[in-house]
């Protein structure tokens, strides 16, 4: 892929020595801006099996040059924002569900959950007789850089991307008010959504209650 440059910064496809530098971002930066993770009391924190099965699936995702960096050639090379996303087949759905179903709940286990039930009612490859699709897992933005238009070209990246890999769709699971509206100025369209009100735990609490504009989980789709 071609790299794209604007304001001194170059998005580009991911390789693994990108990794660490990216996992410290979302450590730094995704964790502390995503709206569920704001909204719980406790910060996430992985067990180290846990987060080796992370990583390992982190580097799944950029061994298939689906994923993207955006890089501030202007202040050292230093990473502004980046997209982890790749292949999802009908089957991964399943896989997703059982894998869900013996986490324990903690706040992971929770999103988890919550992300396997939407991404099985959405249903993309039924839906659409379709089977594969480009998932767009995470994107994160610098909250220097915000409002920038970084994000947008992120995703815009990752759909020339797509196309060029024969993907026929791409899927977002956005759990940000904000992400949803910034992929649906892409054309993508919300095809299901979770209202967090309405998600309850056993008690009849719901079980995520982030800040008000973020009001609900969208699956985001859009056909490539």
């Amino acid at each position: 892929m071609t790299p794209g440059s604007q304001n001194n910064f170059t998005i580009r496809i991911m390789t693994k020595d990108d990794y660490p530098r990216v996992k410290a971002f979302m450590k730094d930066d995704f964790l502390k801006s995503e709206p569920l993770c704001q909204s719980s009391s406790k910060p996430m924190e992985l067990e180290k099996e846990k987060e080796k099965e992370m990583d390992d699936y982190h580097l799944s995702l950029i061994a298939q040059g689906t994923c993207l960096v955006a890089i501030d050639e202007s202040n050292g090379d230093k990473l502004v924002g980046f997209v982890l996303a790749g292949a999802q087949f009908p089957e991964d759905l399943e896989k997703h569900r059982q894998e869900a179903e013996v986490m324990d709940q903690n706040f992971l286990g929770r999103i988890t959950f919550m992300l396997s039930k939407i991404e099985r009612e959405a249903d993309i490859f039924r839906r659409y007789g379709i089977s594969k699709a480009l998932y767009s897992h995470i994107t994160s933005v610098a909250a220097s850089m915000r409002g920038k238009g970084l994000g947008s070209r992120l995703a815009s990246k990752l759909m020339d991307v797509g196309r060029s890999k024969g993907f026929p769709a791409m899927v977002a699971y956005c759990t940000s008010f904000y992400s949803a509206r910034q992929k649906e100025a892409l054309g993508m369209e919300c095809i299901h959504s979770l209202v967090y009100a309405d998600y309850k735990d056993d008690s009849g609490h719901p079980i995520f209650t982030p800040a008000a504009p973020h009001t609900k989980a969208r699956v985001m789709f859009i056909k490539l």
